[in-house]
């Protein structure tokens, strides 16, 4: 297996497993707006992703968006999507891409990379705390839905 960011010849494969991840949480699947998304975001560059690929596929994918912190004056990571083909669970992929992110988040001088991840994926929170990931027990998160899903 290797791990590296996508580009632009990535986008088709990154795009499938993309639209899985919004099924995955309740989204109605739609390859060509997943596609668009995504390449807008390579375009534009405003987000980075890595992929993993095994025996020439792409299996698994994670994407971060920057941000900042204030107090900090530093550089953070929100790493918004993690996603690996069913086939593939289970055998090292999030992991790889976990790490790859932890990596990218060093080399850009980040302060911390955040997440969030539901509450019944206990699956996921296990894999995070595995690697150094603390669940925030001082602050609580909000947000303000401003249209519809």
């Amino acid at each position: 297996m290797e791990v590296f960011q996508a580009r632009f010849e990535h986008l088709d494969e990154v795009s499938k497993l993309f639209d899985q991840y919004r099924v995955f949480y309740q989204s109605s699947s739609n390859l060509e707006a997943a596609k668009e998304f995504l390449q807008e975001r390579l375009h534009k560059k405003d987000s980075t992703i890595f992929v993993v690929q095994d025996d020439g596929h792409i299996v698994g994918f994670t994407q971060l968006y920057p941000s900042f912190s204030s107090v900090s004056m530093k550089r953070i990571w929100i790493l918004n999507d993690l996603f690996v083909s069913p086939a593939w669970r289970n055998k090292g992929v999030a992991k790889l891409l976990l790490r790859a992110a932890e990596d990218f988040a060093r080399k850009t001088e980040a302060v911390r990379i955040t997440l969030a991840t539901q509450t019944s994926n206990t699956a996921a929170q296990a894999l995070y705390e595995s690697l150094g990931y603390c669940k925030d027990e001082a602050f609580y998160h909000y947000s303000l839905r401003l249209v519809a899903a």
